[in-house]
């Protein structure tokens, strides 16, 4: 870590330093010169400064303009004899704008290739406007994780994950880490799936993982990093683990809807069809605990004597809240495991028979 006993190596420069700050400024901006190496300030970022050998720009308050966060930016952007990059320290989500249409437009289409024409026989350059158009630029790439298979991550160029010392790392580094980190905590999907489906043991999870360095900020950011923010922190752990494919919340609450049809009453029904809603809105913190209450307020009107008549007593509207849970998240069966013919479908005695002579041997498997 580099140190200075030099009263000048941070100083600051406001509207209210007058010309003892604009001193400091015009030494920042001199290349020649190493003090003052730091400048804070609230708007000089956004004003016409150049100061070209800008290595660091640290974002410490909100951006909500668009205009402003160009400017901030193009400080960084001065080219300097050495200087190959700029590095941006953000504590303020400020990198979203990156993803904002204002930033550069909407992404431009690839020109169609030109054929280049062979060279002239005197040897005369080729006229001005041949060659290739440009390419667009790639926007998502491929990590392959120890496990040797590859997972498919935004390429980012800026990043909300950051080192236990505080430096910066990209997103595919986080999900190296993460990954090593995730036996830790289960040893296998099913172990994950039972984990998860409870919430009690969901949130000893997440606060174990949180311990660690992988709090609900970064596990929100890998969401956005795999392109899962419809899709719930366990398709996170999941496909960073297992490399299993991501759904939405959306899937995976129609999916549980047909187990709750089977296993609950038509007023339990009704409730755990509100629950998923926010769910699916939301995210899976409405799952936890804590939610159960809100929720019975939201839905019964804040009357949760009417609650407890359609639902039961507070322990058994507890159980049906925490039970149906394992349904969002069980393993789909596969294909192979179906019914090869399911009897109550078919009504005609003779239809069954017909179907089962095309059986090569006559066997059901159930």
């Amino acid at each position: 870590m580099k140190t200075s006993k030099d009263p000048n190596y941070c100083q600051r420069v406001t509207a209210d330093d007058g010309a003892l700050g604009e001193q400091y400024l015009r030494e920042f901006q001199d290349n020649e010169k190493t003090i003052p190496t730091i400048l804070t300030t609230s708007q000089k970022l956004s004003t016409g400064v150049d100061a070209r050998n800008i290595r660091n720009i640290v974002l410490m308050r909100p951006i909500n303009s668009m205009i402003e966060f160009k400017q901030i930016i193009g400080r960084g952007t001065r080219l300097y004899d050495g200087k190959d990059y700029f590095t941006i320290y953000d504590f303020v989500k400020a990198h979203h704008h990156f993803s904002d249409p204002e930033w550069d437009g909407e992404p431009i289409e690839p020109e169609p290739e030109q054929p280049v024409p062979p060279p002239s026989p005197k040897g005369l350059s080729e006229p001005p406007g041949t060659g290739f158009g440009p390419t667009a630029r790639p926007q998502r790439i491929k990590v392959e994780l120890a496990d040797g298979k590859a997972r498919t991550i935004q390429h980012m160029m800026a990043t909300s994950f950051w080192h236990p010392d505080g430096t910066p790392m990209s997103a595919q580094q986080f999900l190296e880490m993460l990954f090593g980190a995730l036996p830790e905590f289960f040893k296998d999907e099913a172990e994950l799936r039972a984990l998860w489906s409870a919430p009690d043991t969901r949130a000893r999870l997440l606060q174990g993982l949180a311990e660690k360095g992988f709090g609900k900020d970064q596990m929100a950011e890998m969401q956005r990093v795999i392109d899962a923010e419809k899709s719930d922190l366990f398709d996170v752990l999941a496909h960073v683990a297992y490399a299993l494919p991501t759904l939405t919340r959306e899937e995976r609450a129609a999916k549980a809807k047909v187990e709750i049809s089977t296993h609950f009453n038509s007023k339990q029904q009704v409730f755990l069809a509100f629950v998923l809603s926010h769910y699916v809105r939301v995210g899976v913190e409405e799952l936890d605990r804590e939610k159960l209450r809100p929720l019975l307020l939201l839905k019964y009107h804040n009357a949760i004597a009417d609650a407890v008549a359609d639902l039961g007593r507070p322990e058994e509207i507890g159980n049906v809240f925490a039970g149906f849970q394992k349904y969002l998240y069980i393993r789909k069966r596969p294909d192979s495991a179906r019914p090869l013919l399911s009897l109550g479908v078919l009504s005609n005695s003779n239809r069954i028979h017909r179907r089962l002579d095309r059986l090569s041997c006559g066997l059901l498997t159930y």
